[in-house]
């Protein structure tokens, strides 16, 4: 995807280097990602394009709305994700004027006034970092609670290792790291913690900020290291003692092993536990909290006193605590978490997702058609290719997403669809796979492993059909060397699940993979359900039989991603002409039904 990250700030923050950590992480997976802001400090794998958002007037926000409209269309934006109240509201209005998805990450508590109210500007989704986020967006500002989602920050822990030998003490003096801005709540409060908690004399206080320094802070120069230097806060953080301090930083210092007192701009937590790790992460270590909070200072004097007046340096994280956060913080899974979320904002925003088509036998004559209407003739379905190669489309199988997940189905200047054939019948491989061979597509068939001919259908109690040969285990083969053709399960009898109990469905759904997989040779990754009848316990039964991706018909979420084992699909009948195919793969056509 062409990703926008847009940003507000005049110095490094936090949600900086967020957004930072993050674009680098999705372009690391194919993306391209753009950043706008007043300023950038940190060096990004994409392009920095300056943009005064801090400037807010009104005919400063009127340019800022032109200039992100111009950005957005000279680069083919698909997403913006904006981290920030100025950059949000200009953002927001871009996107509505160009019908482009935003999202945006919500890094603090939001101001309650009432232009906030009625005009959130987050976009299709709003990322908190915290439950305390999410509890404010939802309770007080009114954001739907099903637009707002708690993903945290995310933090590469290949840039913060586990400090195996932290250094000894100089001189029995504890070494701590305190890191951020020295201006606005953060920088008020690490003045209280220089002037009013530590004993400067005791401990070897290291200040790790990219802010220049205040006036406030210069007498605290002769006792205290101020490191203007954003490139050293990993080592410092690993060489130091104790960590005193919130959000990102907090995670960061648990990553290396680093004690952590959590105190923020809200709220103290004291030396974070295991006990105490789930208030924390719901605070962000500290940072935001219901309201603020004037905090006890004299207390947590005393505390930091206790922990610091042992003759040895304080004990290294636990392997279970930061194990805990590294689930919670790691970035490759808070950045598939933040790729979900771009899906849906996609995904709704523009209500369409890719066509995935649902076929069942080709016929020549009409003594072959039959009464269910699980047809189409080779005429029109050599038609229906003609339409979708017309139309620009390039055709996906799952080895695709498995290969490059669901996101690829976005790639910027790229149209998808998927053909499906359910049932395996012989004309897959005698009359479809000709035609995938001269337009060159590709189809998913699944096949029933445990029948010769339509037997469901053959033995219909009111409505019996034409009976119609199925696959051979030579012919299963070759459609599977064609290279056009990605085989799918489809059960042994053609069973419908949803009348089965559970043990039932595994055998249907276990023995027809097991045998296909010893025809093909190596695994297959999705499964059909026989005439899309499901049940949650049908879904467990596919999953823990070891495929990825399950297709239904006309059931399940309208984005594919949102559950790989109900995966919706579009069926085309007898009746679908080229007009009908038109309508169904335009992409809408799932939120038009």
């Amino acid at each position: 995807m062409n990703i926008l990250m847009a940003l507000s700030q005049l110095e490094v923050t936090g949600a900086e280097v967020y957004a930072t950590t993050l674009g680098d992480e999705l372009t690391a997976r194919g993306h391209q990602v753009w950043y706008v802001s007043d300023t950038l400090t940190r060096q990004v794998k994409g392009a920095f394009i300056p943009l005064a958002f801090n400037k807010r007037s009104i005919p400063r926000r009127l340019w800022h709305v032109a200039r992100l409209v111009w950005l957005i269309r000279k680069y083919k934006i698909q997403l913006v994700h904006a981290h920030s109240r100025a950059s949000g509201w200009s953002c927001r209005v871009a996107c509505w004027l160009t019908k482009t998805p935003m999202v945006t990450t919500v890094h603090g508590r939001q101001p309650t006034h009432g232009s906030r109210r009625w005009f959130w500007a987050f976009g299709a989704r709003a990322i908190a970092v915290c439950e305390a986020v999410r509890d404010q967006l939802v309770d007080v500002l009114g954001v739907p609670a099903d637009q707002v989602v708690v993903i945290r920050n995310g933090i590469d822990p290949a840039a913060f290792p586990v400090n195996e030998v932290r250094l000894k003490r100089q001189a029995g003096r504890p070494r701590i790291a305190i890191v951020g801005r020295l201006t606005g709540p953060k920088g008020e409060l690490c003045h209280r913690l220089l002037s009013d908690v530590l004993d400067l004399s005791a401990v070897d206080v290291r200040v790790v900020t990219g802010s220049a320094l205040p006036p406030a802070f210069k007498n605290f120069s002769d006792r205290v290291a101020f490191v203007e230097d954003q490139s050293a806060v990993a080592e410092e953080i690993a060489q130091a003692d104790l960590v005193i301090g919130a959000g990102r930083v907090a995670v960061e210092a648990l990553f290396t092993g680093t004690p952590v007192f959590a105190v923020g701009e809200t709220r103290h937590i004291g030396l974070v536990s295991i006990e105490k790790l789930e208030a924390a992460m719901a605070s962000n270590f500290g940072d935001v909290g219901g309201h603020e909070l004037a905090m006890d200072f004299q207390q947590i004097k005393q505390e930091l006193s206790s922990l610091l007046s042992g003759p040895d340096a304080l004990p290294p994280v636990s392997t279970e605590l930061r194990g805990r956060v590294l689930k919670a913080y790691g970035l490759e899974s808070v950045a598939t978490r933040v790729e979900e979320v771009y899906q849906d904002a996609v995904v709704e925003t523009l209500r369409r997702e890719i066509p995935i088509l649902m076929y069942h036998r080709l016929v020549e004559h009409p003594s072959e058609q039959g009464v269910h209407g699980t047809w189409t003739t080779v005429q029109m379905f050599e038609k229906h290719l003609r339409l979708i190669q017309r139309m620009g489309f390039e055709t996906l199988t799952f080895t695709d997403f498995q290969d490059k997940g669901f996101m690829h189905r976005f790639s910027p200047g790229r149209k998808y669809l998927m053909i499906t054939a359910d049932d395996g019948y012989q004309d897959n491989l005698t009359r479809m796979l000709p035609l995938l061979k001269k337009y060159n597509m590709k189809a998913t068939v699944y096949v029933v492993s445990g029948e010769t001919h339509n037997r469901w259908d053959v033995e219909h109690p009111t409505d019996p059909d034409v009976r119609v040969p199925l696959l051979s285990a030579d012919e299963i083969r070759a459609l599977d060397a064609s290279g056009h053709v990605e085989i799918g399960g489809h059960t042994l009898s053609h069973a419908k699940l949803d009348e089965l109990d559970a043990k039932s469905q595994a055998k249907e759904i276990r023995e027809n993979k097991r045998a296909l997989e010893g025809i093909l040779g190596h695994p297959m990754l999705s499964f059909a359900y026989p005439f899309g009848y499901l049940n949650a316990s049908a879904k467990t039964q596919a999953q823990e039989a070891g495929y990825a991706y399950a297709v239904a018909t006309d059931s399940g979420p309208r984005a594919m991603h949102q559950d790989r084992f109900q995966i919706r699909r579009i069926a085309v009948f007898p009746r679908t002409d080229v007009f009908g195919l038109w309508r169904k793969i335009r992409g809408d056509y799932v939120f038009r039904r």
